[in-house]
């Protein structure tokens, strides 16, 4: 066998070894409907917390949440200023605000508040950008960032008064922490192979959830590509998942072309949750899943 340090290649390769058994009796037409915070969504397949996208396409942070909406999805955002997030928002995709973590914390809290006043539906943190490559804090696009502790992170979610989600947790240890802190959701993330040899975060997933016990949402980023690839998540206990680099390169085509691959790979999933007995999200049995040992 091959190995790499590359955690992006480490995590396809993951997906890629996992197996389904077809299950038909008793089966039917399955329902892919979101239940999150509240609302109501059709797909379980979100958009991922991107940044910058005018590097990608043209105003290609708004067609990106315009296609969120088309598919009826839960839409993620990074870093941007306060108007493109407002332009954001008014798309009327249901849209979550990730920040970063700025050293200055008042910069957290104003992010915090302007995103409730944008009309975000929950907020968060990116915790894995709080150092760089050369054993230092981390300055992202001239911006000072630190790690957080448990008690920072419990003010921002008292501060927000919405749903407060961590990206970027890896480990039981995080989670715990996420959990002290009073957080209402992590996605777990390697934030695209940010950390060499880094565990995939499906790989995680088993474990984590045996520290959230079912008290808060656990979503999925890094490598997803496909309907099968979320149906593998959502079987070992992911509330979600989200699909970001995949939906990229569509963006130049416009938002029609970035929602229809939402929609197409909703479809995909529910394929596969039909030929192996799963009628909703809440129907998933992780037996269903083997691992490849040959």
């Amino acid at each position: 066998m091959e190995y790499t340090s590359n955690s992006d290649k480490i995590t396809r390769d993951f997906f890629d070894s996992l197996l389904l058994e077809a299950r038909y009796i008793d089966s039917d037409l399955p329902s892919t409907k979101l239940e999150l915070y509240d609302r109501t969504f059709d797909t379980p397949i979100m958009t991922a917390a991107l940044s910058h996208l005018g590097n990608t396409a043209e105003n290609g942070m708004v067609k990106y949440a315009q296609a969120a909406a088309k598919a009826n999805a839960v839409h993620w955002v990074g870093m941007g200023e306060d108007k493109e997030l407002e332009e954001i928002t008014a798309t009327g995709a249901a849209t979550i605000k990730i920040i970063k973590p700025h050293a200055d914390n008042k910069e957290v809290f104003r992010k915090i508040e302007h995103a409730k006043k944008a009309g975000c539906f929950a907020v968060g943190m990116d915790i894995d950008h709080a150092f760089n490559g050369s054993g230092g804090y981390d300055n992202v696009l001239g911006l000072d960032m630190k790690p957080k502790s448990t008690e920072e992170l419990r003010d921002f979610v008292q501060a927000a008064g919405i749903p407060f989600i961590v990206k970027g947790v890896l480990s039981t240890k995080d989670a715990e922490k996420c959990l002290k802190a009073g957080c209402k959701g992590i996605q777990l993330s390697h934030h695209h192979g940010i950390m060499q040899y880094a565990v995939p975060p499906l790989m995680m997933l088993c474990e984590i959830l045996q520290v959230t016990r079912g008290e808060i949402p656990v979503f999925i980023d890094c490598g997803i590509e496909s309907g099968m690839d979320v149906y593998k998540c959502l079987a070992l206990g992911a509330t979600a998942v989200s699909v970001g680099r995949h939906l990229m390169p569509l963006l130049k085509k416009g938002a029609d072309a970035t929602a229809a691959r939402i929609k197409e790979m909703t479809g995909e999933l529910a394929t596969t949750m039909a030929r192996t007995g799963v009628r909703d999200l809440n129907s998933f049995d992780p037996t269903v899943i083997h691992q490849r040992k040959f």
